[in-house]
């Protein structure tokens, strides 16, 4: 199984786009955790931007709310899946030397903040991307893609 998590995500055209890109590259499920905005508000009524940005994907690909990040570390483990933050630290490997394992679940951080410590605790890997240029960072909806696509070439 590959899941895609989106923690505390403020743009809801981010989201989107990381929908779309996830349908894509065969995301299975997709987790919004804490104030990412859900493709449908609790009020039952449609996210435009989601729905925009994410093309119909929003209302094809699965995906489930979690307001705490805890709650979702626990059940990803009891379901024997690799927690893997995509986030810059002292721990981090380079995406390039990352083995993708059966069953992964790629974590998307804040666009500030990136990933938070708690999750960054639980990771079984956290991997980065390589950056060649003067900038430390991309667009968390482009690094969703750069990882979800490089691993279909694993």
């Amino acid at each position: 199984m590959k899941y895609l998590v989106l923690e505390n995500i403020r743009s809801a055209y981010n989201v989107g786009a990381m929908f779309r890109t996830a349908d894509g590259a065969g995301v299975d499920k997709i987790f919004l955790v804490g104030y990412t905005p859900t493709p449908i508000d609790r009020f039952a009524r449609v996210q435009p931007e989601i729905k925009k940005t994410s093309l119909g994907a929003s209302e094809s690909i699965l995906w489930e709310h979690y307001t705490e990040s805890k709650q979702l570390i626990e059940h990803l483990q009891t379901k024997n899946c690799a927690i893997v933050p995509v986030e810059q630290t002292g721990d981090s490997v380079s995406m390039l030397d990352f083995t993708v394992p059966e069953n992964v679940a790629y974590v998307m951080g804040n666009e500030v903040d990136g990933v938070s410590i708690e999750f960054c605790a639980a990771a079984d890997t956290i991997i980065d991307i390589p950056m060649l240029g003067e900038k430390e960072s991309l667009n968390v909806s482009v690094a969703a893609g750069i990882i979800l696509y490089h691993e279909l070439r694993t």
